[in-house]
């Protein structure tokens, strides 16, 4: 992967913003190698990611910051610049089912997607082969349904330790506390096992079985303090028919859930992912 600094804005719609951001790279000797923009009619925003090859400018990250600054207060932007050289340090929450945790750490492992794993942090102990396996730290924190509080102060205390830029729910399957969700605001990705918002809660399967739909699907989706309802990232969908029983809608679910989370992974990873309000710009 090309060594580049990607620069991410979101601001009041008005002319000049993309000529004035391309004027200060080109000035510098910037080479933008990816350049996307979205003007959203309806909120009057927009948006933009672009990707500029770090060997091009004659300064580092902390300089670009710096100098850019002043465009960022003459727009009233919201912006960010990151370098895609160092890698985001990814804390994986998981359960029983094993399908999503699979995925991520085949992808992780051979190269595929770029980040660090600190640790798994499970509320059961069946998956510690596995991810120990992987060279990455397990640790089973039980949940006590009469004192849950306790388990979600030791797990926001383990991902604090290792310093988590943010949090992927690999069916999780426990709702987090709405302190944890305040605490990692946009920081936390779920897995939902529908294609929302059809189907939040529990058992979304046998939910559809019982509405006869023909199509289930799976919601990669930021996590809020409001249940299953947090900003989209990605979706996708399966054909079923009559025929397929619960069982049919697990396995075949479970295919598009994987696929599903990681791209919306990855679109984090990649800082592609631009949050306004409930909704999201995928770049």
């Amino acid at each position: 992967m090309e060594h580049c600094y990607r620069l991410i804005i979101s601001c009041p719609d008005r002319v000049g913003i993309v000529a004035k951001v391309g004027q200060f790279f080109s000035q510098h000797g910037g080479w933008i190698v990816e350049a996307s923009h979205y003007a959203d009619p309806v909120s009057g925003w927009f948006f933009m990611r672009h990707c500029i090859r770090a060997s091009s400018l004659p300064f580092d990250l902390a300089t670009l910051r710096e100098k850019f600054q002043p465009i960022a207060d003459e727009f009233g932007m919201d912006w960010s610049v990151t370098d895609s050289n160092v890698p985001k340090k990814m804390v994986l929450l998981a359960s029983k089912d094993s399908h999503c945790l699979v995925d991520l750490l085949h992808r992780w492992h051979s190269g595929e997607m770029k980040c660090d794993i600190p640790c798994v942090i499970s509320n059961h102990d069946y998956l510690r082969s596995l991810v120990e396996w992987h060279g990455i730290p397990y640790f089973h924190v039980p949940v006590d349904p009469a004192n849950k509080a306790e388990h979600f102060r030791r797990v926001q205390m383990l991902i604090e330790e290792h310093n988590a830029d943010f949090i992927v729910l690999a069916r999780y399957m426990q709702i987090l506390p709405e302190a944890v969700c305040e605490r990692y605001e946009g920081q936390v990705i779920n897995i939902h096992h529908s294609f929302l918002p059809s189907f939040a809660g529990a058992k979304p399967y046998h939910q559809a079985a019982q509405r006869g739909v023909k199509l289930i699907g799976a919601t990669c989706h930021y996590v809020t303090a409001e249940l299953d309802a947090g900003p989209i990232i990605d979706q996708d969908v399966v054909r079923i028919s009559h025929r397929d029983t619960i069982e049919d809608l697990v396995r075949l679910g479970k295919d598009v859930e994987k696929m599903v989370l990681s791209r919306g992974v990855r679109y984090h990873l990649e800082d592609r992912v631009l949050r306004h309000g409930n909704k999201t710009i995928v770049f």
